[in-house]
Protein backbone atom coordinates (compact mmCIF):
# COMPACT_ATOMS: atom_id res chain seq x y z
CA UNK A 1 0.00 0.00 0.00
CA UNK A 2 1.31 3.45 -0.90
CA UNK A 3 -0.02 6.55 0.79
CA UNK A 4 -1.44 9.18 -1.57
CA UNK A 5 1.18 11.86 -2.14
CA UNK A 6 -1.05 14.86 -2.81
CA UNK A 7 -0.46 16.17 0.71
CA UNK A 8 2.67 18.03 -0.41
CA UNK A 9 3.48 20.21 -3.39
CA UNK A 10 5.33 18.53 -6.29
CA UNK A 11 8.48 20.64 -5.70
CA UNK A 12 8.53 19.63 -2.04
CA UNK A 13 8.12 15.95 -2.90
CA UNK A 14 10.98 16.16 -5.38
CA UNK A 15 13.23 17.87 -2.83
CA UNK A 16 12.50 15.10 -0.33
CA UNK A 17 13.22 12.39 -2.90
CA UNK A 18 16.44 14.15 -3.90
CA UNK A 19 17.64 14.27 -0.29
CA UNK A 20 17.16 10.55 0.34
CA UNK A 21 18.57 9.67 -3.09
CA UNK A 22 21.75 11.58 -2.30
CA UNK A 23 22.00 9.87 1.09
CA UNK A 24 21.55 6.39 -0.40
CA UNK A 25 23.95 6.94 -3.30
CA UNK A 26 26.74 8.90 -1.65
CA UNK A 27 26.76 6.91 1.57
CA UNK A 28 26.42 3.57 -0.28
CA UNK A 29 23.61 1.94 1.60
CA UNK A 30 21.79 -1.09 0.14
CA UNK A 31 18.41 0.55 0.70
CA UNK A 32 16.85 3.54 2.38
CA UNK A 33 13.19 4.28 3.11
CA UNK A 34 11.70 7.42 4.61
CA UNK A 35 8.40 8.97 5.58
CA UNK A 36 7.19 12.46 6.51
CA UNK A 37 4.35 13.31 8.88
CA UNK A 38 2.60 16.68 8.93
CA UNK A 39 -0.36 17.59 11.08
CA UNK A 40 -0.52 14.08 12.49
CA UNK A 41 -0.82 12.41 9.06
CA UNK A 42 1.74 10.66 6.88
CA UNK A 43 1.95 12.86 3.78
CA UNK A 44 4.97 11.41 1.97
CA UNK A 45 7.07 8.29 1.80
CA UNK A 46 9.90 7.34 -0.48
CA UNK A 47 12.61 4.79 -0.92
CA UNK A 48 15.81 4.02 -2.81
CA UNK A 49 17.46 0.65 -3.33
CA UNK A 50 20.55 -0.81 -4.95
CA UNK A 51 18.50 -3.79 -6.15
CA UNK A 52 16.78 -4.05 -9.52
CA UNK A 53 13.03 -4.25 -9.42
CA UNK A 54 10.72 -3.22 -6.59
CA UNK A 55 12.66 -2.29 -3.49
CA UNK A 56 11.72 -1.97 0.16
CA UNK A 57 8.89 0.42 0.91
CA UNK A 58 7.19 2.06 3.90
CA UNK A 59 5.83 -1.31 5.04
CA UNK A 60 9.16 -3.16 5.01
CA UNK A 61 10.57 -3.87 8.45
CA UNK A 62 14.02 -2.60 9.46
CA UNK A 63 15.69 -2.92 12.81
CA UNK A 64 15.43 0.42 14.64
CA UNK A 65 18.09 0.03 17.35
CA UNK A 66 17.97 2.61 20.10
CA UNK A 67 14.67 4.13 19.01
CA UNK A 68 13.54 1.14 21.08
CA UNK A 69 14.55 3.16 24.16
CA UNK A 70 11.81 5.70 23.51
CA UNK A 71 9.22 2.92 23.57
CA UNK A 72 10.67 1.58 26.83
CA UNK A 73 10.46 5.08 28.30
CA UNK A 74 6.77 5.28 27.35
CA UNK A 75 6.10 2.07 29.30
CA UNK A 76 7.88 3.47 32.37
CA UNK A 77 5.95 6.73 32.26
CA UNK A 78 2.70 4.81 31.94
CA UNK A 79 3.53 3.13 35.26
CA UNK A 80 4.22 6.53 36.78
CA UNK A 81 0.95 7.96 35.47
CA UNK A 82 -0.91 5.03 37.05
CA UNK A 83 0.71 5.71 40.43
CA UNK A 84 2.64 2.43 40.47
CA UNK A 85 5.98 4.20 40.87
CA UNK A 86 7.55 7.64 41.09
CA UNK A 87 10.38 8.81 38.87
CA UNK A 88 12.21 9.86 42.02
CA UNK A 89 12.11 6.30 43.38
CA UNK A 90 15.44 4.57 43.63
CA UNK A 91 15.64 1.47 41.48
CA UNK A 92 16.27 -0.61 44.61
CA UNK A 93 12.70 0.04 45.78
CA UNK A 94 11.21 -1.90 42.87
CA UNK A 95 14.09 -4.03 41.58
CA UNK A 96 16.45 -4.90 44.44
CA UNK A 97 19.85 -6.50 44.25
CA UNK A 98 21.15 -5.08 40.97
CA UNK A 99 24.16 -3.23 42.38
CA UNK A 100 22.88 -0.06 40.70
CA UNK A 101 19.94 0.51 43.02
CA UNK A 102 21.00 4.00 44.12
CA UNK A 103 20.08 5.38 40.71
CA UNK A 104 16.56 6.77 40.45
CA UNK A 105 14.17 5.81 37.68
CA UNK A 106 14.53 9.33 36.28
CA UNK A 107 18.31 8.89 36.28
CA UNK A 108 18.02 5.76 34.17
CA UNK A 109 15.59 7.39 31.74
CA UNK A 110 17.90 10.40 31.30
CA UNK A 111 21.18 8.43 31.21
CA UNK A 112 22.44 10.00 34.42
CA UNK A 113 22.48 6.79 36.45
CA UNK A 114 26.27 6.52 36.23
CA UNK A 115 26.06 3.10 34.57
CA UNK A 116 28.42 1.69 31.97
CA UNK A 117 27.54 2.37 28.36
CA UNK A 118 27.67 -1.28 27.33
CA UNK A 119 27.11 -4.73 28.77
CA UNK A 120 30.04 -6.74 30.06
CA UNK A 121 31.36 -9.55 27.91
CA UNK A 122 31.54 -9.68 24.09
CA UNK A 123 29.86 -7.08 21.88
CA UNK A 124 26.24 -7.59 22.87
CA UNK A 125 24.76 -6.42 19.56
CA UNK A 126 26.57 -9.19 17.64
CA UNK A 127 26.18 -12.01 20.15
CA UNK A 128 23.22 -14.01 21.40
CA UNK A 129 21.31 -12.74 24.41
CA UNK A 130 21.57 -16.24 25.89
CA UNK A 131 25.15 -15.32 26.85
CA UNK A 132 23.64 -12.86 29.36
CA UNK A 133 20.85 -14.81 31.09
CA UNK A 134 20.89 -12.71 34.30
CA UNK A 135 21.14 -9.00 35.08
CA UNK A 136 24.45 -9.70 36.79
CA UNK A 137 25.77 -10.96 33.43
CA UNK A 138 24.74 -7.67 31.83
CA UNK A 139 26.00 -5.34 34.57
CA UNK A 140 29.08 -7.14 35.83
CA UNK A 141 30.59 -6.75 39.28
CA UNK A 142 31.09 -2.99 38.98
CA UNK A 143 28.15 -1.54 37.02
CA UNK A 144 28.85 2.16 37.76
CA UNK A 145 31.28 4.35 35.84
CA UNK A 146 30.30 7.72 37.34
CA UNK A 147 28.63 9.04 40.50
CA UNK A 148 24.86 8.66 40.26
CA UNK A 149 23.05 11.73 38.97
CA UNK A 150 26.16 13.78 38.27
CA UNK A 151 26.57 13.62 34.49
CA UNK A 152 25.07 12.36 31.26
CA UNK A 153 26.61 9.07 30.16
CA UNK A 154 24.63 7.20 27.51
CA UNK A 155 23.88 3.74 28.86
CA UNK A 156 22.37 0.73 27.14
CA UNK A 157 22.53 -1.17 30.41
CA UNK A 158 20.40 1.50 32.08
CA UNK A 159 17.56 0.74 29.67
CA UNK A 160 18.04 -2.97 30.30
CA UNK A 161 17.27 -2.20 33.94
CA UNK A 162 14.22 -0.15 32.95
CA UNK A 163 12.89 -3.06 30.93
CA UNK A 164 13.40 -5.38 33.89
CA UNK A 165 11.68 -2.82 36.12
CA UNK A 166 8.63 -2.70 33.86
CA UNK A 167 8.40 -6.47 33.81
CA UNK A 168 8.73 -6.65 37.60
CA UNK A 169 5.98 -4.10 38.24
CA UNK A 170 3.59 -5.35 35.55
CA UNK A 171 4.34 -9.06 35.80
CA UNK A 172 4.29 -9.29 31.99
CA UNK A 173 7.12 -9.61 29.45
CA UNK A 174 8.44 -6.33 28.00
CA UNK A 175 7.62 -7.19 24.39
CA UNK A 176 4.09 -8.28 25.24
CA UNK A 177 3.51 -5.07 27.20
CA UNK A 178 4.59 -2.99 24.21
CA UNK A 179 2.21 -4.89 21.96
CA UNK A 180 -0.77 -4.45 24.31
CA UNK A 181 -0.15 -0.95 25.61
CA UNK A 182 1.53 0.89 22.72
CA UNK A 183 1.54 -0.89 19.36
CA UNK A 184 -2.09 -1.98 19.21
CA UNK A 185 -3.62 1.31 20.48
CA UNK A 186 -1.55 3.29 17.97
CA UNK A 187 -2.20 0.89 15.10
CA UNK A 188 1.47 -0.10 14.81
CA UNK A 189 0.79 -3.63 13.58
CA UNK A 190 4.15 -3.99 11.80
CA UNK A 191 6.33 -3.29 14.84
CA UNK A 192 7.67 -6.27 16.78
CA UNK A 193 10.52 -7.71 18.77
CA UNK A 194 11.22 -10.31 16.07
CA UNK A 195 11.37 -9.65 12.33
CA UNK A 196 8.24 -10.21 10.28
CA UNK A 197 8.27 -10.57 6.49
CA UNK A 198 8.83 -8.55 4.45
CA UNK A 199 11.92 -7.26 6.23
CA UNK A 200 15.28 -5.93 5.12
CA UNK A 201 18.47 -7.89 5.68
CA UNK A 202 21.30 -6.17 7.51
CA UNK A 203 24.58 -5.53 5.68
CA UNK A 204 28.03 -4.15 6.27
CA UNK A 205 29.45 -2.16 3.34
CA UNK A 206 33.21 -2.29 2.87
CA UNK A 207 34.72 1.13 3.67
CA UNK A 208 37.09 1.12 0.67
CA UNK A 209 35.27 -0.99 -1.91
CA UNK A 210 31.75 -1.45 -3.23
CA UNK A 211 31.34 -4.81 -1.53
CA UNK A 212 28.93 -6.05 1.12
CA UNK A 213 28.98 -8.56 3.96
CA UNK A 214 25.88 -9.94 5.72
CA UNK A 215 25.54 -8.93 9.37
CA UNK A 216 24.29 -11.50 11.89
CA UNK A 217 20.83 -10.97 13.36
CA UNK A 218 20.78 -11.65 17.10
CA UNK A 219 18.09 -11.59 19.75
CA UNK A 220 19.40 -9.46 22.59
CA UNK A 221 17.78 -11.20 25.54
CA UNK A 222 17.79 -8.93 28.60
CA UNK A 223 19.19 -6.12 26.44
CA UNK A 224 16.01 -6.04 24.33
CA UNK A 225 14.65 -2.81 25.91
CA UNK A 226 17.76 -0.98 24.69
CA UNK A 227 17.63 -1.90 21.01
CA UNK A 228 15.65 -4.98 19.94
CA UNK A 229 12.69 -3.66 17.97
CA UNK A 230 11.91 -3.98 14.27
CA UNK A 231 9.54 -1.50 12.62
CA UNK A 232 8.56 0.20 9.38
CA UNK A 233 8.57 3.76 8.13
CA UNK A 234 4.77 3.70 8.15
CA UNK A 235 4.55 2.46 11.75
CA UNK A 236 7.18 4.91 13.00
CA UNK A 237 5.23 7.68 11.28
CA UNK A 238 2.30 6.72 13.51
CA UNK A 239 4.59 6.85 16.53
CA UNK A 240 5.92 10.26 15.47
CA UNK A 241 2.35 11.54 15.21
CA UNK A 242 1.74 10.25 18.74
CA UNK A 243 4.84 12.03 20.05
CA UNK A 244 3.66 15.24 18.39
CA UNK A 245 -0.04 15.19 19.21
CA UNK A 246 -0.48 12.65 21.98
CA UNK A 247 -3.00 9.89 22.53
CA UNK A 248 -4.59 9.56 25.95
CA UNK A 249 -4.95 5.81 25.50
CA UNK A 250 -1.16 5.52 25.65
CA UNK A 251 0.27 8.48 27.57
CA UNK A 252 -0.87 11.82 28.94
CA UNK A 253 0.06 15.10 27.25
CA UNK A 254 1.91 16.16 30.40
CA UNK A 255 4.07 13.06 30.29
CA UNK A 256 4.88 13.58 26.62
CA UNK A 257 5.89 17.15 27.42
CA UNK A 258 8.06 15.81 30.23
CA UNK A 259 9.76 13.36 27.87
CA UNK A 260 10.90 16.15 25.58
CA UNK A 261 12.10 18.44 28.39
CA UNK A 262 15.89 18.38 28.99
CA UNK A 263 16.55 16.24 32.06
CA UNK A 264 20.26 15.50 32.00
CA UNK A 265 23.26 17.57 33.14
CA UNK A 266 25.20 17.18 29.92
CA UNK A 267 28.89 17.99 29.34
CA UNK A 268 29.17 20.03 26.14
CA UNK A 269 31.64 17.59 24.63
CA UNK A 270 29.21 14.68 25.05
CA UNK A 271 26.21 16.23 23.29
CA UNK A 272 27.41 19.00 20.94
CA UNK A 273 25.43 21.46 18.85
CA UNK A 274 22.97 22.46 21.53
CA UNK A 275 21.81 18.89 22.10
CA UNK A 276 20.45 17.48 25.33
CA UNK A 277 18.44 14.48 26.52
CA UNK A 278 15.00 14.27 28.07
CA UNK A 279 13.29 11.09 29.24
CA UNK A 280 13.87 8.63 26.43
CA UNK A 281 14.13 11.39 23.80
CA UNK A 282 17.08 13.21 22.28
CA UNK A 283 16.62 16.98 22.02
CA UNK A 284 18.41 19.28 19.59
CA UNK A 285 18.28 22.91 18.51
CA UNK A 286 19.23 23.03 14.84
CA UNK A 287 18.92 26.03 12.53
CA UNK A 288 16.65 27.72 15.08
CA UNK A 289 14.35 24.71 15.19
CA UNK A 290 13.57 22.54 18.24
CA UNK A 291 13.89 18.89 17.24
CA UNK A 292 13.12 15.84 19.38
CA UNK A 293 13.35 12.17 18.58
CA UNK A 294 15.89 9.37 18.68
CA UNK A 295 18.45 7.66 16.53
CA UNK A 296 19.24 3.97 16.33
CA UNK A 297 22.27 1.96 15.29
CA UNK A 298 22.84 -1.81 15.46
CA UNK A 299 24.98 -3.97 13.19
CA UNK A 300 23.32 -3.94 9.79
CA UNK A 301 20.85 -1.12 10.43
CA UNK A 302 20.58 2.63 11.05
CA UNK A 303 17.39 4.48 11.98
CA UNK A 304 16.30 8.01 12.78
CA UNK A 305 13.05 9.61 13.95
CA UNK A 306 12.92 13.40 14.23
CA UNK A 307 10.05 15.72 15.15
CA UNK A 308 10.04 19.47 14.60
CA UNK A 309 7.85 20.46 17.54
CA UNK A 310 6.75 23.95 16.47
CA UNK A 311 6.47 23.02 12.79
CA UNK A 312 4.39 19.89 13.56
CA UNK A 313 6.47 18.02 10.98
CA UNK A 314 8.25 14.72 11.62
CA UNK A 315 10.43 12.44 9.52
CA UNK A 316 11.56 8.82 9.71
CA UNK A 317 14.60 7.38 7.90
CA UNK A 318 15.58 3.68 7.89
CA UNK A 319 18.55 1.98 6.23
CA UNK A 320 20.10 -1.48 6.27
CA UNK A 321 23.82 -0.88 6.67
CA UNK A 322 26.12 -0.86 9.68
CA UNK A 323 27.66 2.52 8.90
CA UNK A 324 26.34 4.92 6.30
CA UNK A 325 24.17 8.02 6.23
CA UNK A 326 23.79 10.09 9.38
CA UNK A 327 20.12 9.18 9.37
CA UNK A 328 19.11 11.57 12.14
CA UNK A 329 20.61 14.42 10.10
CA UNK A 330 18.80 13.21 6.99
CA UNK A 331 15.54 13.10 8.98
CA UNK A 332 16.18 16.63 10.27
CA UNK A 333 16.76 17.78 6.68
CA UNK A 334 13.44 16.25 5.61
CA UNK A 335 11.70 18.18 8.39
CA UNK A 336 13.45 21.37 7.30
CA UNK A 337 12.56 20.88 3.63
CA UNK A 338 8.86 20.59 4.40
CA UNK A 339 8.76 23.28 7.10
CA UNK A 340 10.60 25.82 4.94
CA UNK A 341 8.83 25.05 1.65
CA UNK A 342 5.35 24.76 3.13
CA UNK A 343 5.23 26.61 6.47
CA UNK A 344 2.63 25.54 8.95
CA UNK A 345 -0.64 27.41 8.48
CA UNK A 346 -1.81 28.61 11.89
CA UNK A 347 -5.24 27.73 13.15
CA UNK A 348 -7.80 30.57 12.94
CA UNK A 349 -7.93 32.81 15.96
CA UNK A 350 -11.04 32.24 18.02
CA UNK A 351 -12.06 33.88 21.29
CA UNK A 352 -12.23 31.73 24.39
CA UNK A 353 -15.72 30.35 25.03
CA UNK A 354 -15.77 31.91 28.49
CA UNK A 355 -13.51 34.31 30.35
CA UNK A 356 -13.98 35.02 34.03
CA UNK A 357 -13.55 38.43 35.60
CA UNK A 358 -10.85 36.94 37.80
CA UNK A 359 -8.88 35.91 34.72
CA UNK A 360 -8.95 39.44 33.32
CA UNK A 361 -7.74 40.78 36.66
CA UNK A 362 -4.48 38.94 36.07
CA UNK A 363 -3.62 39.82 32.50
CA UNK A 364 -1.76 42.86 31.27
CA UNK A 365 1.43 44.62 32.26
CA UNK A 366 3.23 43.85 35.52
CA UNK A 367 6.55 44.88 37.01
CA UNK A 368 9.09 42.87 38.92
CA UNK A 369 11.10 45.72 40.34
CA UNK A 370 11.64 47.89 37.27
CA UNK A 371 11.46 45.07 34.73
CA UNK A 372 8.26 45.11 32.67
CA UNK A 373 6.43 41.85 31.98
CA UNK A 374 3.24 40.92 30.16
CA UNK A 375 0.85 38.29 31.44
CA UNK A 376 -1.46 36.89 28.78
CA UNK A 377 -4.28 34.35 28.82
CA UNK A 378 -3.68 31.94 25.93
CA UNK A 379 -6.11 29.97 23.79
CA UNK A 380 -5.32 26.78 25.72
CA UNK A 381 -6.27 28.55 28.99
CA UNK A 382 -2.71 28.91 30.20
CA UNK A 383 -1.12 32.11 31.48
CA UNK A 384 1.98 33.16 29.56
CA UNK A 385 4.50 35.38 31.39
CA UNK A 386 7.17 37.04 29.28
CA UNK A 387 9.34 40.17 29.40
CA UNK A 388 8.13 43.09 27.32
CA UNK A 389 11.65 43.78 26.05
CA UNK A 390 15.04 42.15 26.11
CA UNK A 391 15.79 38.90 27.87
CA UNK A 392 14.21 37.73 31.08
CA UNK A 393 12.53 34.84 32.78
CA UNK A 394 9.44 33.53 31.07
CA UNK A 395 7.07 30.67 31.60
CA UNK A 396 3.60 29.34 30.98
CA UNK A 397 1.39 28.56 33.96
CA UNK A 398 -1.49 26.15 34.40
CA UNK A 399 -4.44 26.77 36.75
CA UNK A 400 -4.50 24.52 39.80
CA UNK A 401 -8.24 24.92 40.40
CA UNK A 402 -7.81 26.73 43.73
CA UNK A 403 -7.00 30.20 42.42
CA UNK A 404 -3.28 29.47 42.07
CA UNK A 405 -1.25 28.70 38.97
CA UNK A 406 1.85 26.48 38.55
CA UNK A 407 4.77 27.25 36.22
CA UNK A 408 5.42 24.73 33.47
CA UNK A 409 8.90 25.58 32.25
CA UNK A 410 12.05 27.61 32.68
CA UNK A 411 13.12 29.22 35.95
CA UNK A 412 9.56 29.19 37.28
CA UNK A 413 8.82 25.52 36.47
CA UNK A 414 6.92 24.09 39.45
CA UNK A 415 6.72 27.47 41.21
CA UNK A 416 3.28 28.68 42.29
CA UNK A 417 1.67 31.99 41.31
CA UNK A 418 -0.65 33.41 43.98
CA UNK A 419 -2.94 36.39 43.61
CA UNK A 420 -2.93 38.70 46.62
CA UNK A 421 -6.07 40.86 46.81
CA UNK A 422 -7.03 43.97 48.74
CA UNK A 423 -10.03 44.02 51.11
CA UNK A 424 -12.22 45.29 48.25
CA UNK A 425 -11.29 42.27 46.12
CA UNK A 426 -9.04 44.07 43.65
CA UNK A 427 -5.61 42.62 42.91
CA UNK A 428 -2.79 44.15 44.95
CA UNK A 429 0.09 42.10 43.57
CA UNK A 430 1.13 38.71 42.29
CA UNK A 431 3.53 36.41 44.13
CA UNK A 432 5.36 33.92 41.92
CA UNK A 433 7.73 31.84 44.03
CA UNK A 434 8.39 34.95 46.23
CA UNK A 435 8.87 37.19 43.16
CA UNK A 436 6.43 40.06 43.68
CA UNK A 437 4.84 41.61 40.58
CA UNK A 438 3.08 44.98 40.88
CA UNK A 439 1.09 47.04 38.41
CA UNK A 440 3.59 49.95 38.60
CA UNK A 441 7.34 49.77 39.23
CA UNK A 442 8.09 49.96 42.98
CA UNK A 443 4.60 51.26 43.62
CA UNK A 444 4.35 53.15 46.91
CA UNK A 445 2.56 51.08 49.51
CA UNK A 446 2.89 47.87 47.53
CA UNK A 447 4.10 44.70 49.22
CA UNK A 448 7.57 44.90 47.68
CA UNK A 449 10.11 42.93 49.74
CA UNK A 450 12.34 45.42 51.55
CA UNK A 451 9.79 48.22 51.16
CA UNK A 452 9.70 51.25 48.87
CA UNK A 453 11.46 54.51 49.71
CA UNK A 454 8.68 56.86 50.97
CA UNK A 455 9.97 59.80 48.97
CA UNK A 456 9.17 58.00 45.75
CA UNK A 457 10.82 58.48 42.40
CA UNK A 458 13.04 61.57 41.92
CA UNK A 459 15.67 63.16 39.75
CA UNK A 460 19.29 63.93 40.57
CA UNK A 461 18.63 67.46 41.87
Amino acid sequence: MTTPQQGLLPATRRALLHRIAVAQAEERTPSLVAAVVRGGERVWNGGRSSSDGPGPDENTQYRIGSITKTFTAVLVLRLRDEGLLDLGDRLEKHLPGTGAGEATIADLLAHTGGLAAESTGPWWERTAGSLRPNLSDVLGEHPLRHPVGRRFHYSNTGYTLLGALVEEVRGVAWAELLRREVFEPLGMLRTSARPLPPHADGWAVHPWADAMLPEPTQDYGLMEPAGQLWSTAADLALFAAFLARGDGRVLSDDSLREMRTPAAPTPAEDLPDGSSYGLGLQIQHRDGRLLVGHGGSVPGFLAGLTLGVEDDVAAVVLTNCTSGPAVSEVAADLVRIVADAEPRVPEPWRPLPDVGVGDLDLVGQWYWGTKAFALRLTADRLLALEPLSGSGRRTRLRANGDGTWSGLEGYFAGEVLRTVRRPDGSVDHLDLGTFVFTRRPYEEGAAVPGGVEPGGWRGLG
